[in-house]
């Protein structure tokens, strides 16, 4: 059976045309290789700095990050309270040589990321093959973060199996507009598969439902275990690095999963957020975000309850 891995490539971007084949190129851009049984896949937030939502959506894409620095700035910083924020517990650093190795050090003690294993620019790929594929059972779930028009197909979205198994001719709900599909064909690296499971990055030929009925993270389920809502209300931890302050009435961005929604703080202890959009959510990690900050762009982060 084919395994999937899926990492976050962050920092200096430049070594992605060394592990894999360029795909799909957004704000979001995909490299993928097939070796042995295993499809790797590395997503690019080249969005990133200039926005930064991109950061967020690679990460949350992923189970693993490759972190290559090259320069130590703010946006290195962002980089790091990201993956910690998103518990990324498992990744590779790595750093050119002209960063200073204090300033690095003091820069990811007491994150995840001080864990990450330690390889040099050349040797990342020998890095990679040492980190061992991970799987979600349950009910399936499936995130987008692509679609387009397909002419002679109709509907097809890119995404990935978050938890469980995706079949052909599965008949699914597209949250949260609550739109039933059914997948009519099943792509894996470009070839064509009747089953794929947890995490694999996937090609869906999609019956039912209009492309401009679908958003980049919408989650597509075979039950009702996902809840639907415009309120949230977080465990939440302002990050040390934010010195704005939080107050009742002010507007932000909020990430959940690949969702980046604007909303309002209607409280802030509990924190409570109203959204603009309901999202789907399940079991995830809210990130607040002002992006119209000179310095860290990431206000806090806190369990969705």
């Amino acid at each position: 059976m084919v395994k999937s891995m899926n990492f976050a490539l962050l920092g200096d971007h430049s070594i992605a045309g060394n592990l894999g084949k360029k795909g799909t190129e957004t704000d979001l851009t995909l490299y993928d290789k097939k070796e042995s049984d295993v499809i790797r896949t590395w997503v690019v937030p080249n969005g990133f700095p200039e926005k930064i939502q991109p950061l967020f959506q690679a990460i949350n894409l992923s189970e693993f990050a490759v972190l290559h620095i090259t320069s130590m700035d703010k946006f290195a910083g962002e980089q790091i309270v990201a993956l910690d924020m998103l518990g990324k517990k498992i990744g590779i650093l790595s750093h050119s040589y002209d960063v200073d190795e204090n300033l690095l050090n003091s820069m990811i003690r007491g994150t995840v990321v001080e864990n990450y294993a330690i390889a040099k620019p050349d040797m990342i790929r020998d890095a990679i093959t040492k980190i061992e594929p991970i799987s979600i059972n349950g009910k399936t779930k499936i995130v987008i973060d692509h679609c387009f028009d397909v002419k002679g197909v109709g509907t097809v979205v890119l995404g990935k199996v978050i938890s469980g198994s995706i079949k052909q001719y599965d008949n699914l709900k597209l949250l949260p507009t609550g739109i039933q599909v059914m997948v009519k064909s099943i792509q894996m690296h470009d070839v064509p598969v009747e089953q794929a499971d947890c995490p694999a990055r996937v090609g869906l030929s999609l019956k039912g439902v209009k492309p401009e009925d679908v958003g980049r993270g919408d989650i597509l389920c075979e039950d009702d275990s996902v809840k639907i809502t415009d309120m949230l209300e977080l465990d939440f931890h302002k990050t040390k690095y934010y010195k704005g302050d939080v107050t009742e009435g002010q507007m932000c961005l909020t990430c959940v999963g690949l969702k980046i929604m604007a909303g309002k703080f209607t409280s802030i202890s509990p924190l409570k957020i109203k959204l603009d959009k309901p999202v789907a959510c399940y079991n995830e990690i809210g990130i607040v975000l002002k992006p119209e900050s000179p310095g860290i762009r990431i206000l806090g982060s806190g369990k969705i309850l």
